[in-house]
């Protein structure tokens, strides 16, 4: 049995100050490419692991090795399984980087195993299990659902303190909206070079450190989702949703990983200066996206050559279906 999940842009976080009774928050995209696609067999005890010869990325191989056993045993145990399984991963992506490896990789583990044994459940309640979404619920909702997700984050209640979603526990955000993004539409994702992932430790002396964000820039991100982006998106105003990307940069969480590091300004400034509508970052990147069509698509091969040997330049497209598993 194998199973296909999308990858995903993080486009912003909403609301990181809380004085309206609710934390995190956001919007994001499922991406057709590149794909999370894991293989399983079903054994009679223990959990094994193999990769092809194809997978050759040791960042995205070490992290494979560390949370496909782990949302294994946590699936096994909760459904007290009595089996084994062995993985096969097939195709994977670079972990932290903005694609959200780490939610395809532990919920696609324990999707496999529930299918192979039988037992229906929702990926919200998977990603609970194998302790992923407690900040954003973009991944949850892009492996089930595709398309463009608006979550709700949580209350202040379940989740009082500022945390990523590596570090709490809260369940999955509440899903809001769920839209087919325009297939016409396509993605330019464009991946500079760059020293060290924000990830770990660093990512939560982030959120504790610098949140909560103003009052006043949260509104401002509510809006712009709200009564520019969405209904840009719904109109398909591709200049008027790209212009909307490039305001969440200066606003809100996008704001302040820019100012914490603002080594991708001048890449996205530039590849704006190219032609490009908008240009916004996927979580702390160093994934970087545009949206174009055929009016600007020369963008592509200009944006290659901006980064030349410096960095990883593709067109994908969003994919408005959720995950897919083959018998």
């Amino acid at each position: 049995m194998i199973i296909k999940a999308p990858s995903r842009i993080h486009m912003s976080l909403i609301d990181l100050n809380g004085s309206y009774r609710r934390v995190d928050g956001g919007i994001g995209l499922a991406l057709a490419d590149p794909q999370f696609v894991l293989e399983v067999e079903q054994t009679e005890s223990g959990i094994t692991l193999d990769f092809l010869d194809s997978v050759t990325d040791e960042e995205a191989i070490e992290e494979c090795k560390e949370k496909i056993p782990d949302a294994a045993q946590k699936t096994i145990e909760h459904f007290n399984i009595d089996s084994g399984f062995h993985f096969i991963v097939h195709q994977t992506y670079p972990p932290h980087s903005g694609f959200g490896s780490g939610t395809q990789i532990a919920v696609s583990t324990a999707h496999l195993i529930t299918e192979t044994m039988g037992i229906e459940v929702e990926s919200r309640e998977l990603s609970t299990i194998v302790g992923r979404g407690g900040t954003s619920g973009i991944g949850t909702y892009t492996h089930d659902l595709g398309g463009f997700i608006l979550d709700g984050g949580h209350s202040k209640e379940e989740k009082p303190l500022f945390l990523p979603s590596g570090a709490s526990k809260a369940k999955p955000a509440t899903l809001i909206a769920r839209y087919d993004f325009p297939e016409e539409w396509k993605i330019l994702i464009a991946i500079p070079e760059i020293e060290k992932h924000m990830e770990g430790d660093d990512e939560v002396d982030v959120f504790q450190t610098y949140c909560p964000i103003p009052k006043e820039e949260v509104e401002q991100v509510s809006h712009l989702i709200l009564m520019n982006l969405v209904p840009f998106m719904l109109e398909k105003d591709i200049k008027n949703f790209g212009w909307a990307i490039s305001e969440l940069q200066k606003v809100g969480f996008n704001k302040l990983e820019h100012s914490l590091d603002a080594s991708y300004l001048p890449t996205m400034q530039a590849i704006e200066k190219l032609g490009a509508y908008g240009v916004g970052i996927s979580s702390f990147g160093p994934v970087l996206y545009t949206i174009f069509d055929e009016s600007n698509e020369e963008i592509v091969e200009k944006t290659k050559e901006l980064l030349g040997d410096k960095g990883t330049v593709f067109v994908t497209k969003a994919q408005n279906h959720g995950f897919t598993i083959e018998k």
